[in-house]
C-alpha cells in the first residue's frame, strides 16, 4: 500500500511513526493491495500558527479503495495522538467496508456450511 504524506513540519521520526501506524492497516486490505488499488493520502497540519494549547494538530486520512474512499479526520493536542486516533477510525471504517462489500468465500467457517 502506498502512503502519500503531506505535512507542513515533517521530521524523519514523525514520517517513520506515520508509516509504522498506517502501514499496519495493510493486513486488513491486502486483497486490494495486491491488485495495487489501495493508497492512503494523509495530511498532517496545524490548525493555527499562534495557538499553543488545545487541539492544534489536524490529521486527515483518505484511504482509496475500489468502490469507496474511506476518510478519517482528527484533531488533538499532539500530532502523534491525532495520528493514532485517525488510524483507529480508519481501521473501524475498513471493518465496515469489509462486511458490506467483500463477499465471504463459499464453504467457509460459517455455520451454514456445516448444516448444508
Amino acid at each position: 500500500m502506498k502512503i502519500n504524506i503531506k505535512a507542513t513540519d515533517m521530521t524523519p521520526s514523525l514520517r517513520t511513526y506515520i508509516e509504522e501506524k498506517f502501514g499496519s492497516l495493510t493486513k486488513f486490505i491486502k486483497h486490494f493491495d495486491e491488485a495495487g488499488e489501495a493508497a492512503i493520502w494523509l495530511e498532517v497540519s496545524r490548525t493555527s500558527r499562534h495557538h499553543r494549547h488545545g487541539e492544534v494538530f489536524r490529521v486527515a486520512a483518505n484511504l482509496r479503495l475500489p468502490r469507496h474512499i474511506l476518510r478519517a479526520e482528527e484533531y488533538a493536542e499532539d500530532a502523534r495522538k491525532a495520528i493514532d486516533q485517525a488510524k483507529n477510525i480508519l481501521h473501524a471504517e475498513i471493518e465496515k467496508y469489509r462486511t458490506r462489500f467483500v463477499k465471504p468465500k463459499r464453504g467457509g467457517k460459517g455455520n451454514s456450511a456445516r448444516f448444508s
